[in-house]
């Protein structure tokens, strides 16, 4: 977080902030986490937010969402980038795939 931001303020403007994504369709779910004790990767943030979407289609339509830079997103969106510095990204997906056939893998 930014110096002076207040941890509880925060998480209140991503539960708006996520709570609308999901109220709109553009994702399953979402959490908060926070690290205790110092205990965690160096370069990573004290703070884990994590989102599900059903597959890459939703999260596209999310992000284009998100993009267009238009209210009310845009709003939810400033209210919680404002909030934070040095935020790092990642992509994850549930593994092993659905649709992964085993015993046939070259390496």
């Amino acid at each position: 977080l930014k110096p002076g931001i207040s941890d509880t303020g925060f998480a209140d403007k991503v539960a708006a902030y996520m709570g609308h994504l999901k109220e709109q369709g553009l994702m399953e779910g979402w959490r908060l986490t926070r690290r205790k004790l110092g205990l965690g990767a160096p370069g990573l943030g004290e703070f884990h937010l994590m989102i599900e979407v059903k597959d890459l289609a939703q999260l596209e339509q999310a992000f284009e969402r998100v993009a267009s830079r238009r209210e009310p997103v845009e709003g939810f969106h400033f209210g919680v980038n404002s909030l934070v510095q040095n935020a790092v990204f990642a992509l994850y997906r549930d593994f092993p795939d659905s649709f992964r056939n085993r015993g046939e893998e070259r390496f």
